[in-house]
């Protein structure tokens, strides 16, 4: 009797894993072949607001193709550019996760630069891969908006290396934006390193982790990244980038190929971006700007050491500034905390002028 039990459950198993490798394989298909593709906004009736718009689309920027999301619920809204991280880690795959709330308030544009995410080709030339060339990309992207929709500035979000290009943007031309949101701030970078391994160091004897304090003693700083995300300095509440993962297998404005792009882009920057046109630190580089400026900062972030980014603010002169501290979050404030995110926006549009 036992044995034909086995042999029952062992067709089962096999049954089992058969559906979950077939279900695997057409979910994949699914991803890669599917047309990327951004949602429409919707009234109670299934009808599309007219108002709104939603826009997934590749235009022309330094010459080379580059994609941006423009989404919103009201086309009278003011116009919100986030600049992502990296330089080449995008942030439009988390687009549908975090911004749903913002899209009430701001017409939000995220863009893929050159070589990064859906932005990514064989074709981008490595030596343009340049701080100078991708000031010059945001600067015709802001121009194109302002163009297209007839406005007179835009909100500015820069997150991680996104607030180096963003700082140097609103220095450089304080004209196009009401005001500038720096997330994971960026500053005294010579410093990040000490603070990621001492913190490293703390949270490993805390837990008893050996085997991070053997890797940091052998590999030192090749390892800081993964030992940051362990201890939740990157993803409070994370171990892994898993949550970012999966959170961009379900972007409807990517597909798997375009998924699979990301790291192929980030490996791209690794080995060819250059600072040429600021080379040095934001913290000796840029002291003073005219156009208000917000800090959002996560209580738990070792990626950009929080307490480096509140120094900058305190060192930092502008017509207006502000702290807002996300106690829930690490280096993601705006996908960790995305509701107190929309709230924090929607105060800083109270607080500066729309002209």
């Amino acid at each position: 009797m036992l044995p034909k039990i086995l042999k029952m459950v062992g067709r089962v198993l096999l049954s089992l894993l058969i559906l979950l490798i077939l279900g695997g394989l057409a979910a994949t298909g699914y991803l890669f072949f599917t047309r990327p593709h951004t949602l429409q906004f919707k009234d109670a009736d299934g009808r599309t607001i007219p108002e709104s718009i939603a826009v997934l689309e590749e235009i022309e920027l330094g010459g080379c193709r580059q994609w941006i999301l423009i989404r919103g619920r009201d086309i009278n809204n003011p116009f919100l550019l986030f600049l992502h991280g990296g330089p080449g880690m995008p942030a439009m795959y988390l687009a549908h996760a975090f911004q749903r709330e913002l899209e009430k308030d701001f017409i939000v544009v995220h863009w893929d630069r050159r070589g990064a995410g859906k932005s990514y080709s064989k074709t981008v030339l490595a030596d343009s891969l340049t701080d100078a060339q991708l000031l010059t990309d945001a600067l015709e992207l802001i121009s194109y908006l302002k163009n297209r929709f007839d406005m007179p500035k835009v909100y500015l979000v820069g997150h991680s290396w996104g607030t180096r290009l963003g700082m140097h943007l609103i220095k450089k031309a304080p004209q196009h934006f009401y005001a500038y949101i720096g997330i994971g701030q960026l500053a005294f970078a010579s410093e990040i390193p000490a603070i990621q391994d001492r913190f490293i160091r703390r949270e490993a004897n805390r837990a008893g982790n050996r085997k991070a304090l053997r890797e940091l003693a052998l590999k030192g700083r090749s390892v800081h990244e993964k030992w940051v995300f362990k201890f939740g300095g990157e993803l409070y509440g994370a171990t892994s980038f898993w949550p970012l993962l999966w959170t961009g297998l379900r972007a409807p404005e990517y597909t798997l190929s375009d998924a699979l792009n990301i790291s192929k882009g980030v490996s791209l920057y690794n080995r060819h971006f250059r600072s040429t046109e600021f080379p040095g630190d934001l913290a000796e580089e840029v002291l003073f700007v005219r156009v208000p400026v917000y800090f959002f900062i996560g209580r738990h972030d070792y990626c950009v050491p929080f307490e480096l980014s509140a120094r900058y603010f305190e060192k930092l002169r502008a017509p207006l500034k502000r702290t807002v501290w996300f106690e829930h979050s690490a280096h993601f404030p705006f996908f960790e905390e995305p509701l107190k995110f929309a709230q924090e926006m929607q105060k800083v549009l109270d607080e500066t002028c729309r002209d």
